[in-house]
């Protein structure tokens, strides 16, 4: 009986190793990762205004936030305020870590190109996310050609198009007369009632979960909302939590003679 239940215990030792293991390499490369762009972009396409906006990208079912910055097993509440310059928004998407650390995450940034038209690009801030981590709106035109190749067989031509939005509730809400520019009224410590935060899941689960969301919005290597981003510039948001990669997060600790103690904190394990 006694060697049954050494055996036990050797096997419940060895399955929790590898359990963590797993967990830890079920990480993203990058931590904002854990935050779909994609998916921002697709709600902020449906909200008539910011602060409908705000509540869908913080809702669970909706497969947009898993961020835990401050690591504290719970996933942050992320605020929403736009910065208003001419006709020129930037929504920036941001978190408190703490009541006097702020985070952004991303911005989306909004140009408006004619009398009914308009471009926008969201872009992942660079602490959290690869340099120059932008996503877009995405359609393709299709033209019937002739081939080349032979006669009377045609060839279907697909080239991407860069996408209108301003037709788009939320982008008619922000340039409508009479607008007053958000600010969103959530904090640290201040919470909407209906909000209840709940455990990040792995980022394997998340991923998947959020998969719809890329059909539609992809990646490009391309700025082409340049006026908004020197806007955003000098009012960019970081906290001395620095979330980088898989490695974890490092808090900077500075004392009243201004030194800098730098803590390495792990990644919490039994996620789901």
């Amino acid at each position: 009986m006694k060697r049954l239940s050494i055996l036990l215990l050797l096997i419940l030792g060895i399955t929790t190793s590898f359990a963590q293991d797993d967990d830890k390499n079920d990480l993203p490369e990058y931590t904002g990762e854990n935050f779909s762009l994609e998916g921002a972009l697709a709600l902020f396409k449906q909200a008539n205004s910011l602060e409908e906006f705000e509540k869908s990208i913080n809702e669970e079912n909706n497969n947009v936030n898993n961020l835990d910055l401050n690591n504290d097993g719970e996933i942050d509440y992320i605020v929403v305020q736009d910065i208003q310059e001419k006709d020129i928004h930037v929504i920036v998407l941001s978190t408190y870590l703490s009541e006097k650390e702020k985070q952004d995450i991303a911005t989306i940034g909004i140009e408006k190109t004619g009398n009914e038209t308009a471009i926008l690009q969201i872009e992942g801030d660079s602490e959290l996310y690869a340099e120059n981590t932008i996503v877009e709106p995405f359609e393709v035109d299709e033209k019937i050609e002739k081939s080349k190749g032979g006669p009377n067989v045609p060839e279907i031509t697909t080239t991407g198009v860069v996408v209108n939005v301003w037709f788009w509730p939320s982008v008619r809400f922000l340039y409508a007369p009479g607008y007053v520019v958000w600010v969103s009224p959530h904090r640290w410590g201040f919470y909407p009632r209906w909000w209840k935060p709940w455990r990040p899941y792995r980022y394997s689960i998340f991923h998947g979960r959020c998969a719809h969301h890329r059909v539609y919005y992809h990646r490009t290597a391309t700025h082409r909302v340049v006026v908004a981003r020197k806007v955003y510039a000098p009012r960019r948001s970081k906290s001395t939590v620095v979330v980088h990669n898989r490695k974890g997060t490092t808090v900077i600790h500075k004392n009243k003679r201004g030194k800098t103690t730098v803590v390495k904190t792990k990644r919490r394990g039994g996620r789901r």
